[in-house]
């Protein structure tokens, strides 16, 4: 079986977090995708943010001890979650689940021909009118409880 590994990034402002209808899947999903070769799973997840919505975020999680570097090693963000999904054709994806926030100006969407259809930023209480399935769902209310702050 092949494994490959992916980010998926729950972007969190105030009450809302960023999701896209997926064109070829055809379903509501937060920024995400592959891992590229020698690239550190931060770097894929707020790259993977930005390619596919313009937004500038910043990944929020514990992290490993600040320590002087060098000798010691680069501490990345924590994934809030792992999990394991079987894709039709056979394989696997490892997704990384992580939560991110928009950087200060950073929460502009990208131009409505380079972003895919229905990027926005959405309530929580809309989801489920959306169409948004489950497990997406229940990452958005996590991603929210752990980041969100209300909005004035």
């Amino acid at each position: 079986m092949i494994r490959e590994f992916t980010v998926a990034v729950f972007v969190v402002l105030g009450d809302r977090v960023l999701l896209h209808r997926h064109r070829k899947l055809g379903m509501w999903l937060p920024p995400g995708g592959h891992i590229e070769p020698n690239e550190l799973p931060d770097d894929a997840a707020v790259r993977e943010v930005t390619e596919e919505t313009g937004v500038l975020a910043r990944l929020v999680g514990a992290r490993g001890p600040e320590l002087p570097c060098p000798p010691y090693p680069r501490q990345l963000v924590q994934p809030a979650g792992v999990q394991v999904e079987d894709i039709p054709d056979g394989h696997q994806h490892i997704d990384l689940i992580y939560f991110a926030v928009p950087l200060p100006g950073g929460e502009s969407l990208a131009a409505e021909d380079a972003r895919e259809e229905g990027t926005g930023w959405y309530p929580l209480d809309s989801l489920e009118t959306l169409g948004v399935n489950d497990e997406v769902r229940a990452w958005a209310a996590r991603a929210v409880a752990a980041v969100g702050a209300p909005t004035a």
